[in-house]
């Protein structure tokens, strides 16, 4: 029924970790960062290397690293606190590959409903020393408990169990050649030098941004499609506090982003970029179809020997 838990003889094994970056509520970034330490002091203590589950080794998409990660690894660490979206939404995928997992949460964050059947670690908010110690002693044991039973019982569900016998989905794998490997690595790297080749008025001035904002630039865009476009951005829930800035003759678009790795927002900000600059190609192709059919119009006014019409009164120049 369930994934068999891949173990390194030869390596520590991996527990991952899945919880808030960004600030969310009252507690803040550096709260979270933190937290994080507390984490992964907890499961290294017990033989474990740790990790968020969206970082890897290699440069890749994001999605697919969390994907995979939440899918092989074989024990981990979800912190449910403040509830953020996303955590619940990988904590969700985590649950369906009916893999190993251990749910913290802060002494403020009320339990959620789907989930309220497992048990969940508590720790303090204002992450008190002597609780906290506790709270890292129990978290670094049932991590270690956890690994051991699905390790020795490869039918051991934290979750599904409870509700009957189902099909877990899985990721199919494909094995490429060394040539086929290099080839994809080289069509990223064209990828990403097409968008260094930007135009001179498209490209970012190095000053911006600083610290975990994303920063787009509008081109020459108008100011209502900038408009349009910092409402589009305010939607997504990866983003806060978007805002807008004239630099030079055009816009840049800057928002805070709730991903603490540096290639993690790189990618965030390129997908935007791509939509920045699909905007502008749309616009560009409606402004050059209007002008054809002008033309258009013209030449067929000639064709048949007539004037086209014109605002322009030469009555003036024929007195």
């Amino acid at each position: 029924m369930s994934n068999a838990v891949k173990v390194d003889s030869g390596s520590q094994p991996k527990c991952g970790i899945i919880m808030p970056i960004a600030a969310m509520g009252d507690c803040t970034e550096t709260h979270w960062t933190e937290v994080l330490n507390i984490l992964t002091e907890a499961v290294e203590d017990v033989g474990f290397t740790a990790d968020i589950v969206s970082n890897a080794d290699e440069v890749t998409v994001i999605q697919k690293t969390i994907v995979q990660n939440l899918y092989e690894l074989p024990v981990v660490v979800c912190d449910v606190s403040q509830k953020n979206p996303n955590v619940m939404f990988e904590l969700g995928m985590r649950l369906a590959f009916d893999m190993p997992t251990i749910i913290v949460k802060d002494d403020q964050t009320s339990f959620s409903f789907d989930t309220g059947v497992i048990e969940h670690l508590e720790y303090p908010r204002d992450l008190r020393f002597a609780k906290i110690n506790q709270f890292k002693e129990k978290l670094g044991k049932k991590v270690r408990a956890t690994f051991e039973k699905r390790s020795s019982e490869p039918d051991y569900s934290t979750f599904l169990r409870h509700f009957g016998r189902f099909e877990v989905a899985k990721l199919e794998t494909t094995e490429v050649t060394g040539q086929e490997f290099i080839m994809n690595q080289l069509t990223e790297i064209r990828e990403e030098i097409s968008e260094i080749a930007l135009p001179p008025t498209a490209r970012r001035p190095l000053a911006f941004p600083a610290g975990h904002e994303i920063d787009i630039c509008c081109g020459p865009m108008s100011a209502q499609q900038v408009e349009e476009f910092e409402q589009e951005m305010r939607c997504d829930n990866r983003l806060n506090e978007v805002r807008s800035a004239e630099i030079g003759d055009h816009f840049h678009l800057y928002a805070a982003s709730e991903f603490d790795s540096i290639s993690h927002r790189r990618e965030l900000e390129k997908d935007y970029q791509k939509r920045a600059r699909d905007i502008h190609s749309q616009t560009r192709r409606r402004k050059r179809t209007k002008a054809e059919r002008s033309l258009e119009a013209i030449q067929n006014h000639f064709l048949e020997g007539e004037r086209p019409e014109s605002d322009f009164d030469d009555s003036a120049v024929n007195s």
